[in-house]
């Protein structure tokens, strides 16, 4: 574990050779390597729970840092989730918030004026965004450096990232950049010069001081002023772009300043790859904190809850209280509708959710928020909910009804079953599958042997689930099923409360599933007789 660095550091004492104090990641602890981040996918399963909204909505507006592929990577190790639980309770300090953010903009100005340099033609001018690209590096780091000293940390992982900087700022290729810089721009904006400009001829000079005789003549007339005179000022093109007749003047101008100019032209040269690559990856790993807890306050706002899970890669006894559908609450919310929030809870030897009842009735949208709270944790976040105990998994797989597709000539059942058969030769006694409403397309009989024998090898490997069905009979499988069922007003069978709670199931599930496929539920056929 690293060690914090001590509240009152100066960081231009004791000027060390280099900055070697080890930091690797504020996402990844030493536990967790990944060869082929930048290559990963994003998993089968994302559409199915409705994680790809969830990650559209957490990464809007910052493309440029592709944190997607943060979000595509699950963790394997509990050490590692609480490493990223840590960094996040730290980021409930506000001041630390601010402190990140500026410096988030700051190195995206920075960015910005390198991007300038490379479009730009004249060789000055593109030193000189180069040079304030430089002097813009150098003041976010030394001020991130002075605001971490000031402000507690407790994970690992900042206190660590401010170690480093602490030893980087103290370096001596990092206070010898510093020092250049800036003496780089006081005498760059030291340079005076005058223009005399006869037609098309221009002569440029150093500036030698003369009296202002403009000022002078202001001052003799001020006493004859009657009214406001018209402005006949003109002001000069404020783009980047220097056209030709500037650029020519201003290499005059470095003639006549020679030590000046050459300078910039070697410090250009010599620190082309002055970014620390260290620094550089904090910037871009950073935001997936910030763009996560963007995300995690707009449904606090409506008074949704989020909470630290309890994760544990040991125990299949997982809960959760109050939990919902992030993807569904993030478009009610944002039109003014209530969420349904449900709890479950799995005690051995329970491992398996069955979930029955009439369609509509939110038994998806649970199997969703199993699925969705798993993952979030494995990649330690918060997950929506008062309170939640979960499991960390090896794999996470789903099987959900698709539309028949007219160029898979295999048939609408072939393509389940292949399907079930791919996850079941992966799948683990650590895997997690989401099952929803499988084998459709077949008669009851054969549905429900499939189910059956899908289910005997779910139970004999003891891995977590949920199966959304119409078949009554899985929920009673074995001890290790738990029957959920979701529910309606008692008042009006047609009005659904959106809760799925533990009880058995009722017997009516598959004879709701044929109303609605014929129109004969109850909302039906009552709009039939009032017709």
């Amino acid at each position: 574990m690293h060690q914090a660095v001590p509240e009152a550091s100066n960081p231009g004492a004791d000027m060390a050779p280099h900055h070697p104090t080890h930091f690797r990641s504020i996402l990844f602890d030493e536990a967790e390597t990944f060869t082929d981040l930048d290559a990963r996918q994003m998993p089968e399963f994302f559409l199915d729970l409705n994680l790809d909204q969830v990650v559209e909505s957490i990464t809007a507006r910052r493309e440029e840092y592709n944190l997607k592929l943060f979000f595509y990577t699950p963790l394997s190790h509990i050490e590692t989730i609480n490493y990223r639980q840590e960094i996040l309770r730290d980021f409930e300090n506000a001041a630390l918030v601010g402190h990140i953010r500026s410096f988030a903009e700051e190195l995206r100005s920075m960015h910005s004026r390198l991007a300038q340099a490379d479009k730009l033609y004249y060789r000055y001018q593109k030193e000189a965004w180069f040079l304030d690209a430089v002097d813009l590096y150098c003041r976010a780091v030394t001020r991130l450096t002075h605001n971490l000293a000031s402000t507690e940390l407790r994970s690992r992982g900042f206190r660590a990232f401010r170690e480093f900087l602490t030893a980087y700022t103290r370096s001596r290729e990092f206070v010898a950049l510093l020092a250049e810089t800036q003496k780089l721009k006081a005498d760059l904006s030291a340079v005076r010069y005058c223009l005399q400009v006869e037609g098309k001829r221009i002569r440029v000079d150093r500036y030698n001081p003369e009296p202002d005789y403009g000022a002078e003549v202001l001052e003799t007339f001020e006493k004859f002023k009657q009214a406001a005179a018209k402005n006949y000022r003109f002001d000069f093109s404020s783009g980047p772009d220097m056209n030709h007749v500037e650029a020519a003047v201003l290499d005059l101008v470095a003639q006549l300043y020679p030590e000046i100019f050459s300078a910039l032209d070697e410090f250009c040269d010599r620190h082309r790859g002055y970014l620390d690559s260290t620094i550089a990856t904090f910037d871009r790993e950073v935001q997936f904190y910030i763009a996560f807890l963007e995300y995690v306050k707009l449904f606090k706002n409506a008074g949704l809850p989020f909470c630290y899970p309890t994760v544990t890669d040991g125990s299949k006894e997982v809960y959760g209280q109050d939990v919902f559908d992030v993807a569904l609450a993030d478009r009610l919310i944002r039109t003014n509708k209530t969420v349904v929030t449900n709890d479950f809870r799995l005690r051995d030897p329970e491992r398996v959710f069955v979930v029955t009842g009439p369609n509509q009735g939110g038994k998806t949208t649970f199997a969703r928020t199993f699925g969705q709270l798993h993952y979030l944790a494995s990649i330690g976040c918060l997950v929506p909910g008062k309170e939640a105990r979960l499991f960390l998994f090896d794999g996470l797989y789903t099987h959900f009804e698709r539309e028949e597709d007219i160029q898979n000539l295999s048939g609408k059942l072939e393509d389940d079953l292949r399907r079930i058969h791919a996850i079941m030769e992966r799948a683990t006694t650590n895997s997690i599958l989401i099952m929803n409403e499988s084998f459709l397309s077949t008669t009851l009989s054969d549905a429900l042997f499939l189910s059956m024998e899908v289910m005997k090898q779910i139970t004999e490997r003891g891995m977590l689930c949920v199966s959304v069905t119409f078949l009554d009979e899985l929920a009673s499988f074995s001890e290790s099923t738990v029957s959920m069922v979701s529910t309606v007003d008692p008042r009006d069978p047609a009005l659904r409360t959106f809760k799925i709670v533990r009880r058995p199931a009722d017997g009516l599930a598959y004879a709701a599933a044929i109303a609605d496929k014929y129109g004969l539920t109850y909302k039906n056929v009552k709009e039939r007789i009032a017709s």
